[in-house]
């Protein structure tokens, strides 16, 4: 009789909706045949780390997203006889859509659980590609362009925070960083093929990331902390010892999330007046300041548009050059994730906005003194180079800190109580900026390289101030401590 109430028991833990659990084990007294077949996860590090390379193609596609725009603008505009403001428009519609996504993403995340949130995601971008791929004309370019931007909003918030809520407070910043590695991943992917393969092709394998991203998210648990805040407190403690190894005292862990839900209120209705409190206001204030300034500072008007930036340097190979800032930049963003729990998030982030404020004066300079040489001169092709080592150095400043670093404090500042309607707010409005950005970098390139790369140097310059006044060290605080900084 016992044994087949464990059974029975055990069937029904299968039958639980994988977007409230997303756990396919059970903890308890005894170890089903499934736990046996599944040791790979037994150490806390090894299960966390398979956790965050899944969600991580959510991120890639992201990148992919943002990097196809460059090495495809020549053949598209040719093919489908696009001027470059239209182009500018289809560059630029990953964002609008990145922003329905946002206002979407806190809402669908907070009631379908994180895991159910990049499920969602995935089915508008593999359709978006798809569209891209058999377009004839800019009405079916531009619906897939908003279908997969519409994804890239709701992984942006989603990813993030799922990662911040599934990690060890050793490994948070490591781990978190993933995220924006992964987008330079794609952006170099996407720089990469389009080397190689039509802009339709390279369209086809936008697919690839959301396609293995749906099954991977059958086989990782559901953020412990969302399954709290939801009263669901068996699979919260289920998911959280998986996360952190069968072997594993969790005990602590598990009262320390329990009390800060406890004070927050358990599925308590936050409404915009209630942003007026500072414990509220403040890191909104934050998460929002430096999402924005991270757009400001020009770094997507610079990938979106990369290969007429060299062009306009006199770069013979433009789309080879933009493929080597694209590796550059996966390179820095994988030293910015060893280094983040380190030397701690506000030290990268002032290295990284000083970094980009000297690198984009210089490239200010250069651009504006080649107007004054002549295109023949040993002059000329020394001011091409410096330009062209100056974005390098500007994307390698922003991958140490500005990149990936904005995205990690965002997820770790909110509160638990608020992150649905407060991270929508702050991703919104990075989004919302960035299409500004995609939009007219273009056009401001056409009327002055130098004086766009000037505006772009001046915005750096304060977010070292805004950095240096209001942003909070998290290095080595649970989330529940850092949410206490703020009380």
């Amino acid at each position: 009789m016992s044994n087949r109430d464990d059974t029975e028991e055990g069937r029904n833990d299968l039958r639980r909706p994988f977007l409230h659990t997303g756990s396919w084990y059970r903890m308890g007294s005894r170890q089903s045949s499934m736990m046996e077949s599944s040791l790979f996860i037994r150490e806390s590090s090894i299960s966390v780390l398979a956790c965050v390379l899944i969600v991580a193609l959510g991120p890639i596609q992201f990148g992919f997203t943002c990097g196809y725009s460059s090495p495809t603008q020549a053949a598209i505009t040719k093919d489908l006889g696009l001027t470059v403001s239209e182009y500018s428009v289809f560059g630029s519609l990953s964002n609008v859509g990145a922003m329905v996504g946002a206002i979407a993403s806190g809402q669908i995340a907070e009631y379908m659980g994180r895991k159910g949130s990049l499920m969602i995601a995935a089915i508008p971008n593999i359709i978006g590609w798809l569209t891209i791929s058999f377009a004839k004309d800019t009405s079916f370019l531009y619906m897939g362009r908003l279908l997969e931007g519409f994804g890239v909003g709701i992984i942006s918030y989603t990813v993030p925070v799922y990662i911040a809520e599934i990690a060890p407070q050793n490994m948070r910043g490591a781990l978190g960083s993933v995220n924006q590695l992964s987008v330079t991943v794609g952006i170099m992917l996407a720089y990469l093929l389009g080397l190689f393969v039509p802009w339709r092709i390279l369209a086809v394998l936008g697919v690839l990331p959301c396609t293995l991203l749906i099954p991977g998210l059958f086989f990782i648990p559901e953020s412990p902390r969302w399954l709290a805040k939801m009263g669901l407190t068996d699979d919260f403690e289920t998911s959280l010892q998986v996360l952190r190894g069968f072997d594993t005292d969790i005990t602590i862990e598990v009262n320390e999330i329990k009390r800060s839900v406890a004070s927050s209120g358990k599925r308590s209705a936050i409404r915009f007046v209630d942003l007026k409190r500072r414990r509220y206001y403040f890191p909104l204030m934050v998460g929002i300041g430096l999402l924005v300034l991270q757009q400001l500072g020009g770094i997507n008007g610079v990938l979106f548009y990369s290969s007429t930036i060299f062009a306009s340097a006199g770069v013979s190979s433009s789309n080879v050059a933009t493929f080597g800032v694209g590796a550059v930049q996966v390179l820095a963003t994988a030293v910015a994730t060893w280094l983040v729990d380190k030397s701690g998030r506000r030290l990268l982030l002032m290295i990284s906005s000083i970094g980009m404020t000297i690198s984009l004066v210089i490239v200010a300079v250069a651009f504006y003194l080649k107007e004054f040489v002549s295109p023949d001169s040993n002059m000329y092709n020394i001011l091409s180079m410096v330009s062209v080592v100056g974005v390098v150095a500007m994307v390698i400043a922003c991958s140490l800190g500005m990149g990936p670093i904005p995205w990690l404090i965002m997820s770790e500042i909110l509160p638990v109580n608020i992150k649905g309607l407060a991270g929508s707010i702050a991703t919104l409005a990075n989004w919302f900026v960035s299409w500004l950005v995609t939009m007219t970098a273009n056009m401001l390139l056409a009327w002055s390289s130098g004086g766009t790369f000037t505006l772009y140097a001046l915005v750096c310059g304060f977010t070292v101030a805004f950095v240096s006044l209001w942003v909070p060290e998290t290095k080595g605080k649970t989330l529940e401590e850092i949410q206490a900084l703020f009380r």
